[in-house]
């Protein structure tokens, strides 16, 4: 038995026979064109580059329609790569000039632009560079020049385990066979990262060097839950997983039973239970667990999901779908969240040096009316179904929230003198994501009806850690000091002003973090949607002064550690049975 170490990047254990792929798969040798068959050469190079692109394109709309926005946001980042101008120039001069045979000219250019940036030494541009190596792959199989990968021949389940695996691959996994996977490299930032966990494969990657070791059919535990892989585990080790396996689907049976009871805390008080969701069919999955409504609709996918940025009538269609099947539970949408650097519709934004700091979300809006306005008529017009409510994020200015209110007056005004149906009475609210925001909070709530925290974008900013960079990643701490400080000061001038506070971010989905947010003073919590029975069963489970003595407890600490700590012992006194989800 053979246990090793890795990065955690999708929850979960799968146990099976591992199917070891090599790092490369391919070997393309030096091979030049007779003078007269360049132009079918270049012309067969121009067939493949279709062929991928549409195969991009199929992936990104149907990753985009089952994972969400940052699946889209992957396959549309690598169709910019495989037309970009200069890549185009590059094969047509080594084919056309150099009569190197496509296949060659493919392999020499991407391995190289992708060596490129591995040199940079950054961790951003190293897992672009893994995107580069994708679409090399998916060329040369268009070409003919490498076998088809044996993932699309399997007929039995296994466990993949390969130096990497690109984010299309991951993407295109057969799940009735596939049930786990384990990568030498990649880090939890990476996009095939990011698709696992969409996926809910369990998965660790950055393993390091371990396939020397691995023999076909080697019996494999992947741990996804704390990043471990055990190769040819023993009897005691199979039993104990199993075990566990089989322990973890009755606990979830018994949480479907709590789907029509409220979350509510055992002396008495209410708490609201909401879910985040990126697409209308998650509306579905939401009713069943007893969601008491949306607390977050991000609207990116409509971006991210097409080849055209989406008119007013695709905004109203898909907010009046989930409105209408929500009836008459709160939907709060959120405008517009990306960055200049993902709007694959309009030209690049190349001088943003750093998007989190850069020309993203309100600020995008703001900056360009023409995709605002489309969006807030829309939602005004689905208003008329149900209970809408609207949320502006990333606010840093007094400004910003005042220009985004007079604009939502103004396409009201227009709508109304239009003779058009809607509604401009509906909530407004702001997401609270950053400091600036925080410290100037008693100005704020006078100025809208409700507010959200988004713990994400809060942390980030707080700690100036970008959680996507795994050589900081361990600072990226929802639990930090100063963090819950930011949260509690927040809570404090929504409750002096009167106004609802929710907190929408990840740290509410983490049972421990839900009962501190809660001791703090939040009443609505804003959830995945598969983490609502198990965020309901921790709230259902505790009282109000226990929930209050963790806080009070938790804000004493002097790192986030230490508050880990003590969350991890109160929840193992409290619902034991919630320690590891």
């Amino acid at each position: 038995m053979l246990e090793l170490q890795g990065i955690p990047v999708s929850p979960g254990v799968a146990i099976g026979p591992a199917l070891v792929l090599d790092a490369d798969g391919y070997s393309i040798p030096r091979c030049y064109v007779n003078e007269t068959d360049v132009a079918d050469e270049y012309h067969r190079l121009q067939q493949a580059v279709d062929d991928v692109s549409r195969s991009l394109e199929e992936n990104r709309l149907q990753t985009s329609a089952k994972l969400g926005n940052s699946t889209g946001d992957i396959f549309a980042a690598q169709l910019q790569m495989l037309h970009d101008p200069r890549l185009a120039a590059e094969l047509r001069r080594r084919i056309t000039e150099l009569q190197q045979s496509a296949p060659y000219a493919v392999s020499q250019v991407l391995h190289s632009y992708a060596a490129a940036m591995r040199r940079l030494k950054s961790t951003l541009l190293a897992e672009r560079a893994d995107d580069v190596i994708d679409i090399e792959k998916q060329l040369l199989h268009a070409l003919g020049a490498v076998r088809s990968a044996p993932l699309k021949e399997l007929t039995e389940p296994v466990i993949i385990l390969c130096y990497n695996l690109t984010p299309s691959e991951t993407a295109n996994l057969d799940r009735r066979f596939v049930r786990g996977f384990c990568t030498e490299t990649g880090g939890a930032g990476g996009h095939t990262a990011i698709v696992a966990k969409g996926m809910e494969l369990p998965a660790v990657v950055g393993v390091g060097e371990f396939l020397d070791r691995v023999g076909q059919s080697t019996q494999v535990i992947v741990d996804g839950d704390h990043g471990r892989i055990i190769l040819n585990p023993d009897e005691a080790t199979l039993s104990r997983y199993r075990s566990g396996q089989e322990q973890q689907r009755i606990f979830d049976r018994t949480l479907e039973q709590l789907r029509d009871q409220p979350a509510e805390t055992t002396d008495g008080t209410l708490v609201s239970l909401n879910a985040n969701i990126e697409f209308p069919h998650e509306v579905a999955a939401c009713l069943e667990r007893g969601a008491d409504g949306i607390g977050l609709y991000r609207t990116e996918f409509l971006y991210l999901a097409s080849e055209q940025e989406p008119s007013e009538e695709d905004h109203y269609q898909a907010y009046s779908q989930v409105v209408r099947a929500m009836g008459d539970r709160p939907v709060v949408i959120r405008t517009l969240d990306l960055g200049a650097d993902k709007m694959g519709h309009r030209p690049r934004a190349d001088n943003e040096r750093n998007p989190f700091l850069g020309l993203r979300s309100i600020r995008l809006a703001l900056k360009n009316q023409d995709i605002f306005r489309p969006q807030l008529r829309a939602i005004l017009r689905a208003a008329v179904h149900g209970d809408v409510r609207i949320m502006f994020p990333l606010i840093t200015t007094l400004a910003e929230l005042r220009q985004a209110r007079m604009l939502l007056n103004v396409v009201g005004e227009d709508l109304r003198e239009a003779g058009i149906e809607c509604r401009t009475d509906i909530p407004i609210g702001m997401m609270v994501e950053v400091p600036a925001a925080v410290l100037m909070l008693d100005r704020f709530v006078k100025e809208v009806d409700f507010l959200s925290i988004g713990t994400n974008d809060l942390v980030q900013y707080t700690l100036a850690v970008d959680r996507s960079n795994e050589s900081v990643a361990d600072l990226y701490q929802s639990s930090d000091p100063a963090v819950l400080r930011l949260i509690e000061k927040s809570i404090y001038e929504a409750k002096k002003a009167g106004l609802p506070i929710s907190v929408c971010g990840e740290m509410s989905s983490r049972p421990a973090r839900a009962l501190l947010l809660i001791g703090m003073g939040v009443r609505s919590l804003s959830v995945p949607p598969n983490a609502l029975p198990k965020v309901k069963k921790a709230i259902r489970s505790v009282s109000i002064k226990e929930c209050e003595e963790i806080a009070e407890r938790a804000m004493t600490f002097e790192s986030a550690r230490e508050v880990d700590i003590y969350l991890a012992d109160r929840l193992r006194a409290l619902v034991p049975e919630l320690l590891h989800q």
